[in-house]
Parts: C-alpha cells; structure tokens; sequence
C-alpha cells in the first residue's frame, strides 16, 4: 500500500495522465403527446390560468367554446396570441383549443401564450430554442402587490396634513 501512487502530483510526476470523468451527454427531449395527437401545457399570468391542447391543424383558436377574434376582441390580444406559432415559424399548423380562468382579458391571453408556447416545445422538441430565446418558455412572475394596513393602496399613503 506504501508503494501506491496517491496524489494527482505524483501522478504527473510519474508522467501518468489523470483520470478525467466525462459527464453523460443528455438525453435527446422525447415529443409529449395524448393518444389523440395532442399537446397538453398549462400557462400562467399574473392570476389568470389557461389550459391548453394543441394538435396538427388549420391554425383555428378557441377559447372557452369561442373563436379567437370574439373572446379576445383587441387585436393587440389576438397578436399576443400569434406570436409563439411566428417565432417557432410554425404559423397555420396547429389549431389550439384553450379553457382560462381568472384575472382580465390581457392576463388571459398571455397565459394562453404561455401555454400555447409550453406545448408547441413539447409537440416538437426541436422548436424549443427559438420559443426560449424569446423567452415564452418562462413563466411572468409579475403579480399585482399586495395592499398593507395603514396605506391606501399597496403603496400610496394618506394624505398628510401639517394642522
């Protein structure tokens, strides 16, 4: 045992090359999908939730039983919408059907972007960098703050008075 070579020094000084350890490399991402074909992601915003399935299509959108251009009647909206299936260049491929609940109208939509966005990278791994690089992958923490005792609002105080 006195004899063995230890350290990583008497090892170079040996003229012995150190053992390198290789991490795995990893493994390729696997699509995610129904028996039906379809895509599931949840997406969320600020307290809005939406539910989202995708599936190969003519690019159709329902929210909530209703199209697109009725449920989320500003075109600011509908665009917010359209742009997860431009960036992954994948626009008129997938029809999306979509239920959401909770918070406004904007907070709805960009949970349905969200979620659109979740699954378009789980139908097809390989639009994941493009949908990351645009950040839709990541879920907005932004949430409206919390009223304390004492203010008006969360942060707003009253109105001070000198007499």
């Amino acid at each position: 045992m006195a004899d063995q070579i230890r350290s990583f020094d008497q090892l170079s000084a040996a003229g012995v090359a150190a053992p390198v350890e290789v991490a795995p490399a990893p493994a390729p991402r696997e699509p995610v999908r129904d028996a039906l074909g379809r895509a599931y992601a949840t997406g969320k915003r600020k307290n809005a939730i939406a539910r989202v399935w995708i599936k190969p299509g003519t690019g159709k959108v329902v929210v909530n039983g209703k199209e697109m251009a009725v449920y989320f009647a500003r075109p600011v909206l509908q665009m917010i919408l359209r742009q997860p299936f431009s960036v992954a260049g994948v626009t008129d491929q997938f029809d999306v059907m979509a239920t959401v609940t909770g918070g406004g109208l904007s907070g709805q939509a960009g949970a349905v972007k969200h979620g659109v966005s979740k699954a378009l990278q789980l139908y097809d791994p390989a639009l994941r960098p493009s949908l990351k690089a645009a950040g839709f992958l990541t879920r907005d923490a932004r949430v409206v703050e919390r009223k304390k005792y004492g203010k008006a609002k969360a942060r707003r105080s009253f109105q001070f008075s000198k007499r």
